[in-house]
């Protein structure tokens, strides 16, 4: 039996103020603790660790992606008050927000109350992360950010490529475009998004059409109806 595992890791988190990462760290908390909930059937479960990792599983691969982008369009509208995010290595926290890679493998064990995870689901993920791992680096090179690993070649050639598109989609995301793309994959209409935000509903349509959502869902159907 296959399950999903997400391992992400937070793009620039050592160059965020301290009361930044504390926000950051509350806000990645609180996202789990609701997608705990909302796919607690799903067997969900996910964790912070050390304030810059991720870590995720569910057995039910199919919804592995939709999840992978609920966490990145989370991180990259959220508003940590960062003067002059322009500069230096943070406009890559901005531009990716995390670096994630989603792997659809068996696990042997699950065991949420010892947070044990293991199995090659979270090798594949875990070290495909750690080996593009920018913390200790002094000059950040970043071509991708989103990566599908499973040990079905073809599989993972044919998403591997597709995930690729989608994060070039995305780096190009204001944190308004993130906002509403985030509510988008949680199935809101635009109209309950614009009663959400209290912004008007063109509004809300115009960020959809600019941060291609159409073509997301389209790969979010395709990903859902093919990786079991």
């Amino acid at each position: 039996m296959n399950f999903a595992t997400i391992s992400s890791d937070v793009i620039s988190y050592t160059s965020l103020s301290d009361e930044a990462k504390r926000k950051l760290e509350n806000s990645i908390k609180r996202l789990l603790s609701e997608l705990s909930e909302k796919y607690k059937e799903q067997g969900f479960f996910g964790r912070l660790v050390q304030g810059d990792y991720i870590e995720c599983v569910i057995n039910s691969p199919k919804d592995a992606l939709r999840i992978g982008l609920l966490l990145k369009t989370f991180i990259k509208s959220l508003d940590l008050n960062i003067p002059n995010a322009s500069n230096n290595k943070l406009k890559y926290f901005f531009e990716h927000g995390i670096r994630m890679a989603i792997a659809v493998a068996p696990l042997l064990t699950i065991d949420p109350q010892n947070g044990i995870i293991d199995g090659d689901a979270i090798y594949l993920s875990g070290r495909t992360i750690k080996n593009l791992s920018t913390s200790d680096k002094q000059k950040i090179v970043i071509k991708n950010t989103m990566f599908f690993c499973s040990p079905d070649e073809k599989l993972q050639e044919q998403f591997d490529t597709i995930f690729s598109l989608i994060d070039t989609i995305l780096s190009r995301y204001s944190a308004k475009q993130s906002e509403v793309i985030y509510y988008k994959l949680q199935n809101l209409s635009e109209k309950d998004i614009s009663s959400k935000l209290k912004k008007y509903q063109s509004t809300i349509s115009q960020h959809s059409t600019a941060a291609g959502w159409l073509s997301i869902e389209k790969v979010i159907n395709y990903f859902e109806k093919t990786v079991s």
